[in-house]
């Protein structure tokens, strides 16, 4: 019996359609999007389910909204995020002078810069899986960040989650950990079921005097960081 898509029962409907549409056949969608045929085939007859990274990798190759794919939609383009509509960050709003702000404004300066190595990377090596994973993995922690300071005050309110508090720690580190673990084979050379690895010529080649000079204004925080983490890695007890 054909397992049903947990994602979206119309998902298997619009994906068929959209390729379709092209008139391009399994294999070449297949092969476009990363994954094998015989996978297409199965998400394309709901027999398998897919993935939220799969979704959004099908989306932008559709040119649709991942709304429109999951079929809550008719309007093709709604609910895509893009570069422009996306605003600059607001200034902290509290004392810039006090201690605490100065120190954050410290690690927000050393991760910002170092993210902005990091991507810059990306987009060399230019794999869309590697991007995904790395993506993920970082994501998973500025969530788990970001929801642990929510919900020190018991007054505000969950709604604003879909995973429950009680598993969303636990959930969101293994998820980090498999994207972490997908995106290190992606880099070493090992394809993945729903990502091409990347070509041994593509991988970086990179060393503290390589980073300096590629990345001259950069390259101290990047080297802060990673100095900074590795003495609490060293140092802490566990």
């Amino acid at each position: 019996m054909a397992k049903e898509n947990k994602i979206n029962k119309d998902f298997p409907r619009v994906m068929t359609l959209l390729r379709e549409e092209r008139g391009i056949s399994q294999k070449q969608a297949a092969d476009e999007l990363g994954i094998s045929q015989p996978l297409l085939s199965h998400y394309e007859k709901g027999i398998r389910e897919c993935g939220l990274d799969f979704v959004v990798r099908a989306a932008d190759y559709y040119d649709v909204s991942c709304d429109y794919l999951l079929g809550r939609t008719a309007n093709r383009q709604s609910g895509q995020v893009v570069i422009k509509d996306m605003p600059e960050p607001e200034k902290s709003t509290s004392d810039p002078h006090s201690k605490t702000a100065m120190l954050n404004a410290l690690n927000k300066k050393l991760i910002t810069n170092s993210l902005n190595i990091i991507f810059d990377i990306l987009d060399k090596i230019d794999s869309k899986g590697l991007s995904i994973e790395c993506a993920s993995c970082l994501s998973s922690g500025v969530y788990r960040v970001f929801r642990l300071l929510y919900s020190s005050n018991p007054r505000n309110s969950q709604n604003m989650f879909a995973v429950p508090q009680h598993l969303y720690r636990s959930r969101s580190q293994a998820v980090q950990l498999v994207s972490e673990g997908n995106a290190e084979a992606i880099a070493n050379g090992l394809p993945l079921v729903e990502y091409k690895s990347v070509d041994r010529t593509k991988r970086p080649e990179l060393s503290p005097e390589i980073i300096d000079e590629q990345y001259t204004t950069l390259s101290s925080s990047l080297f802060n960081l990673i100095q900074n983490a590795e003495e609490r890695i060293r140092t802490s007890k566990i």
